[in-house]
């Protein structure tokens, strides 16, 4: 994925002077910056052959993704936007997914040429920004893209297609406007040392007083340390049925290195590193430990180890993980994972092959339930989509942009639900 790129404008424009008069020592300042926030989104197109012929205006559509606050999806037209262009083109649109009020955005649009030459083909509004400005989408279903993105006898015979598969990149910069302030002098605070120090206090064993025997092996710690740090400790050695002398407890049903990765994440407040837990010979993979490390947080009640082991299995799902992250986010009361679960596995282009993993098995075995909530979840996204698509053909705004297909000149042209046009010229 390429870089993202910042734009700025204007950034030391809006300098104001105020509180002052002849004679007065009195003065005070702001400065309002302007600067895009940016992010971007890979959409691939497997199958294209495939996708030809489903007609003028049939688009296949991109899953969201979330930029500056809104959300958005990549819509390609194997056919072409518009009967009139009699399917020479190929057309693509970035669109505005969630309701937004007049949201100023910056686009880039890039046909990735999958060779190593990189010669991708880029249309980017970016580089227009000073002249243009950034475009205005004031509802959700506005739209912003080219209706001659390129025509599709050349692009069929090009380096972009590969294996009859087509990769699109979109980058996104919504505007924001901040008023910023004069900062007075100020001291830099190192961070806290705290997690170190504690680390290193467990490392020496200095002031053990408790052993734990987790299978084969044993770890030491601090009784005070664990108890202020997890409620189950505390009540184990400091409550009314708990035995503050006790020196050794025997841990059943947790392996042993996630075992000692809880006790680094309890000492240091760290998420723990996967080499210092499990050495250079990995006994699973990322996924499983985190898994199986998540499970044993919400054993001990270790809240935020929980979210921290969410956040991390939020970004490692497949559709060879997806099944069994699911059956353990239900088992372990994980709303905000079970939900990216559900609606990553009910998306059309991914549940076929959720349906075939092993851990699909797994899944109908330990949470038959999920597969009611899935098959919900799935037609939930049918819907919506259904919906995007109604709103979009009756009451949206589209920002379209035919570009000549010998690389010439560009017409931007841009039409609003009121029906004017605007021509410019680049």
């Amino acid at each position: 994925m390429p870089p993202i790129r910042k734009h700025s404008r204007g950034a030391k424009s809006g300098e104001s002077m105020g509180n002052s008069k002849p004679g007065s020592d009195q003065e005070s300042c702001s400065r309002s910056i302007s600067e895009t926030v940016n992010g971007s989104h890979r959409f691939t197109i497997k199958g294209y052959s495939l996708a030809k012929g489903m007609g003028a205006g049939k688009y296949l559509m991109s899953d969201t993704f979330a930029v500056g606050g809104y959300d958005w999806a990549i819509y390609f037209y194997p056919d072409g936007k518009n009967p009139e262009d009699s399917n020479a083109y190929v057309s693509v649109f970035i669109a505005l997914v969630s309701e937004g009020t007049d949201v100023r955005a910056l686009f880039e649009l890039t046909l990735v040429d999958q060779t190593d030459s990189g010669k991708d083909k880029v249309h980017s509004h970016f580089d227009r920004a000073l002249e243009g400005g950034p475009y205005t989408l004031k509802y959700r279903g506005s739209m912003w893209g080219y209706k001659k993105f390129f025509r599709r006898s050349l692009l069929e015979t090009s380096e972009f297609l590969k294996d009859d598969c087509l990769v699109l990149n979109c980058t996104v910069g919504v505007v924001r406007t901040r008023l910023e302030q004069p900062k007075q002098f100020t001291i830099t605070v190192p961070s806290s040392d705290m997690g170190r120090d504690l680390k290193d206090f467990l490392d020496s064993e200095a002031g053990c007083d408790i052993v734990f025997q987790v299978g084969d092996e044993q770890f030491k710690a601090h009784k005070l340390i664990l108890a202020a740090r997890s409620r189950v400790f505390r009540a184990q050695f400091y409550g009314l049925v708990g035995d503050c002398n006790v020196h050794k407890v025997v841990v059943e049903d947790v392996e042993p290195f996630i075992f000692k990765a809880m006790l680094l994440f309890i000492y240091t407040d760290k998420f723990p590193d996967i080499h210092e837990v499990m050495g250079s010979s990995p006994l699973c993979t990322f996924t499983v430990m985190v898994q199986h490390l998540l499970a044993a947080a919400d054993l001990y009640n270790l809240d935020r180890l929980k979210l921290l082991c969410e956040s991390k299995l939020c970004k490692e799902i497949t559709t060879e993980t997806v099944a069994t992250t699911l059956a353990l986010a239900e088992q372990h009361q994980c709303r905000q994972l079970k939900d990216v679960c559900l609606k990553f596995a009910a998306n059309p282009s991914n549940l076929g092959a959720v349906m075939q993993s092993d851990g699909y098995k797994h899944l109908e075995e330990s949470c038959p339930s999920m597969l009611v909530e899935l098959l919900e979840t799935f037609a939930s996204v049918d819907d919506n989509s259904s919906l995007l698509s109604s709103r979009k053909r009756s009451g949206s705004s589209i920002y379209g942009l035919d570009l000549p297909a010998d690389g010439g000149g560009t017409v931007a042209e841009s039409a609003n639900p009121n029906g004017r046009r605007v021509r410019r010229r680049y």
